[in-house]
């Protein structure tokens, strides 16, 4: 498609390279390194009367970052923001006259919280250098934030080491909570883990990490912000159903998409599946 020339009046015009989505619409990459406004433009016009024609949805066009002089044309064309990246912005176009069905930028982020239990029953603890808890004394498990492209599993095994220097291993999921409004506007998916410690020596990330310690399980819920319905109320109760009722959480297993051949996981409670 990228090749293709239109008439347009008395002169042809290529159309801008563009592959078909799986939706009905089409999505536009731009391979040139410099591109004029005046010239995009042209082709710009040329390509949505083409797929109009050919009875196209949503218009995607990915502008990497060196062509940023593009914007305004696409945005006068009726183009609007999707979402942006390091270094491209993403621009989308709904052609028919019918309700938008092009889905809305990513809106959540995921974090980890990692409940590390020694035999002792002492929980792994740290005080935070920086952020809303700094300097309140309070002791909390590590957290952390998942990278993109990463595993759950994956990211609070790292997170663990990074603050603590604890080897973990990850046994399962076995809680989470969801808060929204919470970080530029989006939701905030956090999820408690179960962690088996391979380590037990602490070194502390020095430019995050205040102190942390092992600490006695009946301490960490004798904290005044433990209250009855507080987030840190509910990691306690959890560790007590782990140790002292076999509670079962949510352990990862390799699954298969319809959409997709990339490795992927469903966490589920593998125990008591029939």
């Amino acid at each position: 498609m990228d090749q293709l020339t239109i008439e347009n009046g008395f002169e042809k015009v290529q159309i801008l390279p563009a592959i078909n989505d799986h939706y009905g619409g089409v999505i536009v990459e731009l391979k040139e390194q410099h591109m004029d406004s005046s010239v995009f433009l042209t082709r710009l016009k040329a390509s949505m009367s083409f797929w109009t024609l050919q009875g196209k949805k949503g218009v995607w066009i990915k502008l990497p970052i060196h062509h940023v002089n593009l914007v305004e044309t696409a945005v006068k064309e009726g183009f609007c923001y999707h979402h942006a990246e390091p270094d491209y912005l993403m621009l989308i176009k709904w052609i028919p006259k019918t309700t938008n069905t092009i889905p809305a930028n990513a809106s959540h982020r995921v974090g980890v919280g990692a409940i590390v239990l020694n035999d002792k029953r002492e929980m792994l603890v740290v005080q935070e250098k920086n952020g809303v808890l700094r300097g309140s004394g309070i002791w909390k498990i590590p957290t952390g934030i998942v990278e993109e492209g990463e595993e759950i599993s994956a990211g609070v095994i790292r997170e663990v080491k990074e603050e603590t220097g604890i080897d973990t291993e990850f046994v399962e999921v076995l809680a989470f909570r969801q808060w929204h409004k919470a970080f530029f506007g989006k939701s905030d998916l956090f999820f408690v883990c179960m962690m088996r410690p391979l380590s037990f020596e602490i070194q502390i990330q020095e430019q995050e990490i205040e102190a942390a310690k092992w600490m006695p399980l009946e301490e960490f819920a004798a904290q005044p912000s433990a209250h009855k319905q507080s987030l840190m109320r509910y990691i306690y109760e959890l560790c007590i159903a782990k140790v002292d009722k076999d509670y079962s959480g949510f352990s990862p297993h390799p699954v298969t998409s319809f959409f997709s051949d990339k490795a992927s996981h469903i966490y589920l409670n593998k125990r008591d599946l029939s």
